[in-house]
């Protein structure tokens, strides 16, 4: 006698007007999805070949568009292929694997801003000690601090999700975000706890050691000569903006899980796509024209080759 296998399906409802412009969505998210592999593959490729680009600093700067275009890859490939769906569902075991997969990848985006950070501390604040204490073997720590701690804590809330009964099948966004918990006929007390759990770990206490180490890299700047006031000015700013557009977005996708349904759905849609479009498409624009030495072999590679 077969087995019949029950699978609960997911209704993501957070399109406008998909029907009506399903072409156009496709073209441009398929478009956008090209240039981020693109842009984030030249730097990296640029790194990798050159090797005064061996350094710490440039190895996070690797990790850093490495994860951006694994985090695009979690969302993009099913975004193109919803466009050309007559149905924008998913399983909901499929849901919590995109859902684990774009928080993890997000948070450990945040845990190697945490590595650049101390890097540059280190780099500015203590020079001399530079050489012993950024040795491989931190740096590798860094890396493996930043991919397992992420996936650790969010396979958990995962875990937790997979559980728990659901009442609602209609999911009010293009992919699976926090709000699957709005599926939920009871959201366990569990969930609710670690969430805040993974809230203080993975986004209060990095941005909190992110603060400290910037604060002594501008005091420690400003209280020495001019060269180094413009080493920390051309090597921090990137990180600083990187930082910023990272944390405004990651703090609009904790705030829109708990808006209301009435919030509108353009607007929802709108913000919801620059959490997948916008940041990983400006990290390599910001490494490749704002750091010296990238900018450099950036133009040495486009650059049309000398007239003999």
């Amino acid at each position: 006698m077969d087995e019949k296998i029950n699978v609960t399906y997911i209704t993501l409802d957070g399109f406008v007007e998909i029907d009506k412009y399903r072409y156009v969505y496709f073209y441009i998210m398929f478009i956008v999805y090209i240039l981020i592999i693109c842009c984030n593959s030249t730097i990296l490729y640029l790194i990798c070949i050159h090797q005064n680009l061996h350094e710490p600093m440039y190895i996070f700067i690797v990790a850093l568009l490495f994860n951006c275009a694994l985090y695009s890859t979690a969302v993009y490939p099913k975004y193109l292929i919803d466009f050309l769906s007559e149905k924008q569902v998913i399983s909901y075991s499929a849901c919590l694997f995109q859902y684990f997969l774009f928080y993890s990848l997000a948070c450990s985006e945040f845990f190697l801003l945490v590595a650049m950070a101390y890097d540059r501390y280190v780099a500015i604040c203590k020079p001399l000690q530079y050489p012993t204490i950024m040795r491989k073997k931190t740096v590798s720590i860094f890396l493996f601090i930043a991919w397992l701690v992420p996936a650790f804590h969010i396979t958990i809330q995962a875990i937790g999700s997979a559980k728990a009964k659901l009442c609602s099948f209609y999911l009010n966004e293009t992919f699976c975000n926090n709000r699957i918990y709005t599926l939920q006929c009871v959201r366990s007390e569990f969930i609710a706890v670690f969430g805040l759990v993974c809230m203080v770990n993975l986004g209060i206490l990095p941005l909190l050691f992110i603060l400290y180490t910037y604060t002594k890299i501008f005091l420690m700047s400003y209280r020495s000569c001019k060269e180094i006031r413009k080493k920390a000015a051309e090597t921090c700013l990137p990180h600083l903006t990187v930082l910023i557009s990272f944390s405004c977005l990651g703090c609009y996708d904790v705030v829109i899980a708990r808006v209301e349904s009435d919030f509108p759905k353009t607007a929802r849609l709108i913000m919801t796509l620059q959490l997948a479009l916008y940041h990983p498409l400006f990290n390599p624009f910001v490494y490749g024209l704002k750091m010296k030495e990238i900018s450099k072999h950036l133009k040495r590679l486009f650059s049309p080759p000398p007239k003999i």
